[in-house]
């Protein structure tokens, strides 16, 4: 069922079996030093933070977000964000926001989506920003795998068949494969970090825009395997 976290500078939530090892952290007012064994995707959710990683040193403010892969550093004594760690994954560094006030593309029930962080082939982990918006009631859903976030900003419930959660800004959650659940609100609208540890859409070797418009006697490589190997 649905899980929700105390702030901590701790690790909150693993799930070490299965093909996408997986990890929730946070970290409140304090450090935190992840270890190399990964991609960490983060969010500052208040306060600034200053991540030491071997790209750099660099200060980061709420509503952004990152991913690190290997070893790093997170220290904010004002500030509280979490980690969301694919185990065995060599992502890329990248750091983006704030946040959009909403979503790109659209999702259930008159919500919406973006990508923040997509995948770099198919398959691979992603943090998306989901925004629901004032009165709505989502359909019941499952999930394949977990999803793992917290709450950026809003107010509003997410049911499931055991019991109802209240959700408010700072909320940290885990949603565990194939849990059924569904986002509700009344007068407030909801912006949620969600993160997946794997993805079936996304660039591929045979599908990406660089191999896709190369043309190659008016045929574009995409379809002339020969060439692309």
């Amino acid at each position: 069922m649905f899980h929700a976290f105390e702030w901590s500078n701790s690790t909150l939530f693993e799930d070490p079996d299965g093909d996408q090892p997986s990890e929730l952290s946070a970290w409140s007012h304090g450090s935190i030093s992840p270890d190399e064994s990964g991609t960490h995707f983060g969010f500052v959710q208040s306060g600034r933070i200053k991540l030491r990683c071997e790209s750099g040193h660099f200060e980061i403010r709420a509503g952004m977000y990152f991913s690190v892969p290997a070893a790093c550093e997170i220290e904010g004594s004002d500030s509280r964000g979490i980690l969301c760690t694919r185990r065995n994954y060599q992502g890329f560094f990248q750091i983006g926001g704030p946040i959009e006030s909403l979503g790109r593309l659209r999702y259930i029930d008159g919500c919406s989506d973006s990508l923040l962080i997509p995948p770099v082939i198919c398959g691979d982990p992603c943090l998306n920003l989901l925004h629901i918006p004032p009165g709505t009631a989502q359909t019941q859903h499952t999930h394949p795998s977990l999803r793992a976030g917290i709450i950026a900003s809003g107010e509003g419930e997410c049911r499931t068949p055991e019991r109802t959660f209240r959700l408010t800004p700072g909320t940290i959650f885990v949603i565990p494969a194939e849990s059924e659940h569904s986002f509700h609100t009344v007068d407030s609208e909801l912006r949620v970090i969600a993160w997946h540890p794997d993805s079936d859409t996304g660039p591929r070797h045979d599908d990406h825009p660089m191999v896709n418009r190369t043309i190659v006697d008016g045929v574009s490589a995409s379809q002339i395997p020969e060439i692309r190997t």
